[in-house]
């Protein structure tokens, strides 16, 4: 394939879309829809809430220590508790899976917080493990009011947490948020350069120019090309997106530690700035390889649409049926999350179209084993492939159907007829 005509179409893709004034508002007000969203998220934590109640109810078996003298033993006997004197040996029995919590109650606990060593139930399930510790505390305190320090204990109890998952340091939800970057982005990526995406083969058709273009152009060359522009239109995209919030990190600490993401999701004393946002390698790079997959699948899989289709308005109501399977495993993320291994959430995990968004929102929950993820790359680069490999042979054959769908089976045979001849 003769690739010498490739950089003028990137070329004059990229400065016809950066030239475009609406591409510079839309990158720009994305910011200011994703603050107006934060605050709904900050605002709408009502049943997660519920949850955290509903869990004060339930009688969890744990260990403690007592430093401080205020822990009553019938309070919490009620709650679940036994004392003990081995401080570490009942914390190593929850390090390696034989115990579920062991909680050490410090001297003074309003100003030193309760030390947790808990097993990780997941991000949100292990919040309970909070609860249980500041209603040990304040349950007993309450049973002895009238000395100021168990008052002001009262009101306020920090807690910090280490969570053990199969004998190994878990980073909690500390470790969700970098993974959990890249769903945001192919999200972002697909709602903002969709259309251009279906534009990459539709326009030509509208303006009555394919024939002319055909003519000096290889038609892979001229996909190729104007993918690899969307690709780079995107990339600039990102950086307009991140950099604002980058800087809005660095100078507001709170919000790079996460402290309104534990605000939002109910868990009050739950402070991330506490748990700083971890980064796991081996996560980061099966969610960068989903990321780019999944980016590549919805790209090949619009060209292609695009190539059928004969004016971008019949192209729009496909592109509704696209956005429509991204959403889709949002609605089912509780039975996602809860129960991974289930049928409903493997047939999401690896059904082409839901499956970029389901696998990154189970790596960043920690659900999606290596090699799912590895499995699930390669699916969405193959169906990517597949779906690039049909857009440029339905283009082929439906670059001059201006008035009228192609006919996807007849464009086949007659595209397989031309390249025997």
């Amino acid at each position: 394939m003769k690739l010498h005509n490739i950089g003028t179409v990137i070329a004059f893709e990229v400065r016809r879309t950066l030239t475009k004034p609406s591409f510079w508002l839309t990158s720009l007000s994305i910011p200011l829809l994703m603050a107006v969203v934060f605050a709904l998220m900050w605002f709408s934590n009502a049943s997660t809430i519920a949850s955290v109640d509903a869990q004060r109810e339930q009688v969890v078996s744990f260990t403690y220590t007592d430093a401080s003298g205020i822990v009553d033993p019938a309070v919490a006997a009620d709650l679940g508790g036994t004392l003990t004197t081995d401080a570490e040996g009942a914390a190593r029995a929850v390090r390696e899976g034989n115990a579920e919590l062991h909680l050490d109650v410090p001297a003074d606990p309003s100003t030193e917080p309760v030390r947790i060593v808990g097993a990780d139930l997941g991000p949100i399930a292990s919040g309970q493990w909070h609860v249980v510790a500041r209603d040990l505390v304040e349950a007993s305190a309450a049973e002895r009011i009238g000395d100021p320090v168990l008052t002001s204990v009262l009101t306020s109890v920090d807690t910090q947490a280490e969570l053990w998952k199969d004998g190994e340091r878990s980073a909690g939800l500390g470790g969700v948020i970098a993974p959990a970057l890249f769903l945001v982005l192919l999200y972002m990526a697909v709602l903002m350069l969709g259309q251009q995406m279906l534009n990459i083969t539709v326009e030509e058709k509208e303006n009555r120019v394919t024939e002319m273009i055909l003519t000096t152009l290889d038609p892979r060359v001229l996909i190729i090309g104007k993918v690899v522009a969307v690709l780079l239109v995107g990339i600039i995209q990102a950086l307009v997106l991140i950099v604002p919030v980058t800087l809005a990190g660095l100078l507001i600490p709170a919000l790079a530690g996460g402290g309104a993401m534990a605000t939002a999701s109910g868990m009050e004393g739950l402070d991330l700035a506490g748990e700083p946002i971890v980064v796991d390698p081996a996560r980061m790079l099966v969610a960068a390889g989903l990321f780019v997959g999944g980016f590549l699948l919805f790209t090949g899989l619009l060209v292609a649409i695009g190539s059928v289709m004969p004016t971008a308005k019949d192209a729009g109501s496909a592109f509704g049926a696209v956005i429509l399977a991204m959403f889709l495993p949002l609605y089912t993320a509780t039975l996602v999350l809860n129960d991974p291994g289930s049928a409903v959430s493997q047939f999401l995990t690896w059904f082409p179209l839901t499956s970029p968004v389901t696998a990154l929102l189970r790596n960043a929950m920690g659900s999606l084993s290596l090699a799912e993820g590895l499995g699930v790359m390669a699916v969405l680069f193959a169906m990517a492939g597949l779906f690039l490999w049909a857009g440029v042979r339905l283009f082929r054959q439906g670059s001059i159907s201006y008035d009228k769908r192609l006919h996807i089976a007849k464009a086949f045979r007659m595209s397989g007829r031309g390249e025997q001849a």
